[in-house]
């Protein structure tokens, strides 16, 4: 049964997505519902845009706490599986934190922001210049490190 629906994730994700950009009852409560079951199946069976996208949704738009540290969960998942903007997202979370489930650690919110600007997330090469510029998350000032990163931000800017 768990390869059948690791098998149907794909499908139930592609059916939830093109519920959620279709501008068919937007408004509908039922609608939302629905699309918000068929994500979190999706994202339980491992499917990796699923975990970002339903992670995003919960912690990011979701109401109270627990949904917002479910939300937190999920992304981290889909950035361990390689997602680039969940990487970038956990950066966020964990250089801030978030209630006492993601405490504020500047290792893990570098290796994420590292992990999102080595695949050229835009918004993670401005945040490893920011880092090596003016020595935060830990990090010694570092023109060598600010300029490996300017330059990567600056190769992504002129496609």
């Amino acid at each position: 049964m768990r390869f059948f629906n690791k098998s149907l994730a794909p499908l139930v994700f592609w059916i939830a997505y093109t519920l959620f950009r279709s501008k068919i009852n937007q408004q509908s409560v039922k609608k939302h519902t629905l699309v918000m079951k068929l994500f979190r199946f999706a994202a339980d069976n491992g499917h990796m845009k699923a975990l970002s996208i339903y992670g995003h949704l919960l912690h990011f738009r979701g109401e109270g706490v627990d949904n917002r540290i479910q939300g937190g969960i999920y992304l981290q998942r889909a950035a361990e599986k390689g997602d680039v903007k969940a990487a970038y997202q956990m950066g966020r979370i964990f250089e801030q934190g978030f209630e006492s489930y993601f405490q504020p650690n500047q290792e893990k919110a570098l290796a994420y922001y590292q992990q999102a600007a080595e695949s050229e997330h835009h918004l993670a090469l401005v945040r490893m210049v920011n880092v090596f510029a003016q020595g935060e998350l830990g990090q010694e000032m570092n023109q060598d490190k600010e300029q490996f990163w300017q330059q990567k931000l600056a190769q992504i800017e002129l496609c």
